[in-house]
């Protein structure tokens, strides 16, 4: 069930991010993993921008929103950048494009964004860098920071007379006389002829012979009993049963609706596009006019529980965050990553277990077959053998293997070497 999450935590002092390299970094561990929710931040705006500690929602003005998110077909580390455009004083939400994925396991992890005055965004994870951008670069962000020169007139409407066709039928074909669309598909094939043996008199289906009206049975209120039908056996050893039809076969001379043939067209004019005009909201842009930072919240929705969050940092310098990495992070991730392989190996053992308990119980069956009576005090001492030693399973089944072909070879060859 989707749940939401808010809490919100004001800043000592806003955070400009227009000066020098800013750091964002924080950790976060997904104990049941992430099918469906987010474990981003959100870097908010100033209040001046409009919200309230208490009333920190969706609807809250931020900067940066940073972190995974995934469920369904999204499956990323977020970075988006809400940046007001200087024509229109509007604030639009850039996306990072092609953003890394969200590491699948349940471990500890922690995510880095390093913002650095050559107009360079960094996103790393566990202090690799997973993606490189450019604020500027229309290659980067979608929408782009700096929009197009030009755009489409949406005033400009196609003209009427505008052929987009690229082929039509050709006007001047005709339809030859010998052209037959009334012809079917399929015929009968005249050269089939009824397999020898073929049982025309008999039912495909006969009543159940075997069958008998049940006792409790009352015509009256139950109707007529009939016998249940069964396939009748002697159409099994026969080539068919019943009235015996010709085969159909695909008509050579089928051709179908005719229609004329495609030609060019001679007024083709191209796929119509209405005609670019100046944008009037473009403008041209040297640094991202980033908002500053007042507070950082942690605002989603989730179908999980259990998603932590630990160490959020801002830095204006990136070996502060490399030195977090390394005290506070990687020494969390180290011991959770042991304590994970223990317990994997703990589950497959288990798992194993299970399985050869299966095999045990199938060999103890199999050592009850009626013709392998003479070996089954030896099939009985290499199970007993195996469970004692569980490693031995493979084997074990290896050496009753062998047991029942050299039986089958002696029932097949007569117990006597072959030439």
């Amino acid at each position: 069930m989707a749940k939401k999450y808010a809490i919100v935590k004001e800043l000592d002092e806003a955070v400009n991010l227009k000066d020098g390299t800013t750091v964002l970094q924080f950790e976060t561990r997904l104990q049941g993993g992430l099918e469906c929710g987010g474990a981003y931040l959100k870097y908010l705006r100033p209040q001046d921008a409009g919200w309230k500690p208490r009333e920190f929602d969706n609807e809250s003005p931020y900067s940066i929103m940073f972190g995974p998110d995934k469920c369904g077909a999204t499956n990323k580390v977020h970075f988006i950048l809400k940046h007001k455009n200087p024509k229109s004083g509007e604030y639009i939400e850039h996306h990072l494009k092609y953003p890394p994925s969200v590491p699948s396991d349940k471990l500890t992890h922690v995510y880095t964004a390093i913002l650095k005055p050559d107009n360079e965004v960094s996103i790393l994870i566990d202090g690799e860098e997973k993606k490189k951008a450019s604020f500027l670069s229309a290659e980067d962000f979608e929408p782009p920071l700096i929009p197009s020169k030009t755009i489409p007139d949406p005033d400009d409407k196609k003209p009427e007379d505008w052929d987009e066709r690229a082929k039509i039928p050709d006007p001047d074909a005709v339809k030859p006389e010998d052209w037959d669309e009334d012809a079917p598909m399929e015929i009968e094939d005249e050269e089939a002829v009824k397999p020898e043996g073929w049982l025309d008199d008999e039912p495909e289906e006969i009543d159940d012979p075997e069958a008998t009206k049940p006792e409790d049975w009352d015509d009256e209120e139950d109707g007529e009993w009939e016998a249940p039908k069964i396939e009748n056996p002697k159409c099994e050893i026969a080539p068919g049963c019943g009235e015996w039809k010709r085969p159909m076969k695909r008509n050579p001379a089928y051709k179908g609706k005719w229609s004329p043939p495609l030609i060019d067209n001679p007024s083709y004019k191209g796929i119509w596009k209405p005609q670019e005009i100046p944008n009037p909201n473009y403008f041209e842009l040297e640094k991202p006019d980033f908002d500053p930072i007042a507070a950082i919240g942690i605002e989603i929705w989730t179908m999980q529980d259990g998603i932590l969050f630990d160490n959020i940092l801002i830095a204006k310098n990136d070996k502060v965050a490399e030195s977090y990495r390394e005290t506070t992070w990687k020494p969390k991730f180290e011991v959770e990553k042991e304590k994970q392989k223990a317990e994997d190996e703990a589950a497959d053992s288990a798992r194993l277990a299970g399985f050869q308990r299966k095999v045990f119980d199938v060999l103890y069956k199999v050592a009850d077959i009626p013709f392998l009576s003479k070996y089954k005090h030896q099939i009985l001492d290499l199970i007993e053998h195996a469970e004692t030693q569980p490693n031995l399973t493979i084997g074990v089944l290896v050496s009753i293997v062998v047991i029942i072909l050299t039986i089958f070879f002696k029932v097949i060859f007569g117990g006597k070497k072959q030439v």
